[in-house]
């Protein structure tokens, strides 16, 4: 997985899978899921990113 931050456009975009995108479908307002042909999703994008609080990520410790 890619994550990368747009700070100008505060655009957040998670590429998950490699595969070409074909289709894509707004979820809401602010965010957008590409998928591939076979129906997995390959890319999430989300817009005003920080706005609407997916901007900065917050990790959760994993357990030792």
């Amino acid at each position: 997985m890619q994550i990368t931050y747009d700070e100008t456009e505060d655009v957040l975009v998670l590429r998950i899978g490699d595969q070409p995108i074909a289709r894509e479908a707004s979820q809401d307002w602010h965010t957008v899921v590409s998928y591939a042909a076979d129906g997995t999703v390959v890319e999430v994008v989300v817009l005003n990113a920080s706005t609407v609080g997916a901007w900065p990520l917050h990790r959760v410790p994993q357990a030792a």
